[in-house]
């Protein structure tokens, strides 16, 4: 089973990491997913300054704004 933990510590949430759980959520239903992939939620992962962050499967991604998000999720997902 593939992990993701999200950041939603102040500084990623208010970077739009709120609207990239509901991405996550939602490439997850629309790909028959959520069986397979298991979406946790954290206070912080220490990286606030290069947030938005998300950790999937042990690999962060900084930066991630809702148009880098489904190319992620793309790359570390599709084959499973």
């Amino acid at each position: 089973m593939k992990r993701i933990l999200i950041c939603m510590g102040s500084s990623c949430f208010a970077r739009e990491n709120r609207e990239n759980l509901r991405i996550i959520e939602d490439y997850l239903k629309s790909h028959g997913l959520t069986d397979s992939v298991h979406i946790d939620g954290s206070l912080c992962i220490g990286e606030c300054s290069k947030g938005p962050n998300l950790v999937i499967d042990g690999t962060m991604y900084h930066g991630v704004d809702p148009e880098k998000l489904n190319e992620i999720l793309d790359k570390e997902l599709i084959a499973i």
